[in-house]
């Protein structure tokens, strides 16, 4: 199926990723339904700067209520379901929260999308179901390891929403992305805490661990990867990797994104930062056959490529205000 002029619901549509993917189908031709969190400020996180797009409705609420579900799903062809709670050192101290977004709300979002006949759910899952590789690169056979609550809530989902394809026949594709950057990320996220301390003039730069390597892809692939999957019927059923089928370790990207910034910032290690022992992920590499068999998906931005651009919007003086530099946050 094609997307263009469909009406897709997105959920989660106020943050990182979200935001960039509603851009991406309106730039297609496509009607969004955009979800934000409900809050008393009316606020719509970074769809603020969309507000005024033809063919964009944003509404606010919560996916952990099954009743707002079943509306804000009602005459959508296509749901992309992101909304999740996804820093994994807030999961160390607030478990249960992740279980009620998660979990529930993908039972929410699964059951409103069968019971108003959606056409497609793409589920959004993440890399960090795999833990600590067992063999690279990981492809979508590789066993589920929850090293963290975030990541044994995120299993618990992608089992529920698969459970609606097997058992109630839900036309349904679990979308696993690797580590995904770019502008508009949260600075709790390695690539945004590197450049906005260097920009904010930091002297020496806190991380956390520096061994642990992982595979990073710009946000628009990313964006790209998921359009790929809605318009492929052969996705159906499928969990399907996107990444670029590279890593790269947390002390070498920090090397390069030094570099790209002309800067001579030291390095320090700051224990807050640091996973406990058993919890920590130390090589997510991607096996991304399957969705280029699916879908000739090859992601467009080399590394150095999706840095510089993200390094470039960090550094507007009106970006980099929005985000505490010298603040570490869970």
């Amino acid at each position: 199926m094609t997307l263009t002029g469909k009406q897709v619901l997105v959920t989660g549509a106020d943050g990182f990723i979200g935001s960039h993917l509603v851009e991406t189908l309106l730039n297609r031709g496509v009607r969004v339904r955009a979800l934000a969190l409900y809050n008393s400020f009316n606020y719509w996180g970074w769809l603020e700067g969309l507000a005024s797009r033809e063919n964009l409705e944003v509404v606010c609420g919560d996916v952990r209520d099954p009743h707002f579900c079943r509306t804000i799903t009602k005459d959508v062809e296509v749901v992309f379901h992101l909304a999740a709670l996804i820093a994994i050192p807030y999961s160390y101290v607030a478990p249960a929260s992740y279980v009620d977004t998660n979990v529930t709300g993908t039972l929410n979002i699964c059951q409103a999308a069968m019971e108003n006949g959606c056409r497609r759910v793409l589920h959004t899952s993440t890399s960090e179901v795999y833990g600590t590789a067992r063999y690279v690169p990981i492809d979508e056979a590789h066993p589920l390891q929850p090293q963290s609550p975030y990541s044994a809530s995120k299993i618990g989902a992608d089992a529920l929403a698969m459970s609606f394809f097997n058992t109630f026949g839900l036309p349904l594709t679990i979308v696993r992305p690797f580590n995904t950057y770019g502008p508009r990320q949260s600075a709790r996220a390695v690539i945004p805490t590197i450049i906005s301390q260097i920009a904010g003039g930091q002297k020496s730069i806190r991380l956390g661990d520096l061994r642990p390597t992982r595979d990073f892809n710009y946000v628009l692939d990313t964006c790209a990867g998921f359009l790929s999957l809605a318009e492929c019927d052969e996705a159906i059923g499928k969990t399907v990797n996107i990444g670029s089928n590279r890593e790269i370790s947390i002390g070498d990207l920090f090397g390069l994104i030094r570099k790209l910034m002309d800067s001579n910032v030291e390095l320090e290690c700051d224990e807050q930062r640091l996973r406990p022992e058993q919890s920590e992920v130390f090589r997510l590499w991607c096996d991304n056959r399957l969705i280029k068999e699916l879908t000739g998906f090859e992601p467009q931005h080399t590394l150095r490529q999706g840095l510089q651009q993200t390094i470039d919007w960090f550094t507007d003086p009106a970006n980099l205000a929005r985000y505490k530099t010298g603040l570490y946050n869970v």
